[in-house]
């Protein structure tokens, strides 16, 4: 395994080679951003880079995709006053003392804030995140069981059921596994509807290419014309 790079341009792009038994040169861009490259054993070097730098704006262009896919979070501190999203609009976050009686922590959205009653400090960035979560899976869920009913049928897929769940994913808004699960990160719920939407879309068409070439891009513009306009959204508004 060698690690390394070459120029294009002004940027530079690092990339990871594994020389392999095959015929030709094979390039992937991971969701980690990570330019991967196999080669075949008696492959030189410095064609590898030529070949690298001819395929340069594919490779630019793949780690944009997946850069958007990146959540940006900034460090909250959880205080009363603070700003926080929720499907695309901001909040102000109130936290409000409450009696020593468990049954009287609660998360309320109420107007422009968000409400957090609570007796414990300590607890109020745990009660603000599981509050997240069952928004998302009061929203999002029956959102994306929708859109994959449709796809399936427009599509004409065999599949008996809509595999779904939650995760955090900490460089991901959503990924699809190669059994057809589809996982989504509970902080999406913070973007605007037609953003979730175009995750949705987007990891829904990953059941039938793996990987984003042209046949994918045109599967994704078919279920979701406007999706380049979407995507942009997200990465502004999440940014």
């Amino acid at each position: 395994m060698i690690f390394d790079y070459i120029q294009y341009g002004s940027r530079t792009i690092q990339f990871r080679l594994v020389y392999v038994n095959r015929k030709s040169l094979g390039i992937t861009v991971t969701p980690d951003l990570e330019v991967l490259v196999k080669a075949p054993t008696h492959a030189k070097l410095e064609i590898i880079k030529d070949k690298i730098i001819k395929k340069a704006p594919w490779i630019i262009k793949q780690q944009s995709l997946f850069l958007s896919f990146q959540p940006i979070t900034p460090q909250r501190r959880y205080v009363s006053g603070e700003t926080h999203l929720y499907l695309g609009r901001q909040y102000r976050l109130k936290i409000i003392k409450a009696k020593l009686n468990p049954k009287s922590d609660v998360v309320k959205l109420k107007g422009q804030f968000i409400e957090v009653h609570t007796s414990d400090l300590s607890k109020v960035k745990m009660m603000v995140d599981n509050w997240y979560l069952s928004k998302a899976k009061a929203i999002i869920k029956p959102l994306a069981e929708n859109l994959f009913n449709n796809f399936i049928k427009r599509n004409k897929l065999k599949v008996s059921s809509f595999q779904f769940s939650f995760r955090s994913m900490p460089t991901r808004w959503g990924s699809c596994t190669a059994k057809g699960k589809i996982i989504i990160n509970p902080e999406l719920i913070k973007a605007p509807k037609l953003c979730i939407e175009y995750v949705i879309i987007h990891e829904l068409c990953h059941l039938i290419y793996h990987d984003h070439t042209q046949k994918f891009i045109e599967l994704q513009t078919k279920h979701l014309k406007d999706w380049e306009k979407r995507k942009m959204k997200l990465e502004r508004f999440m940014a």
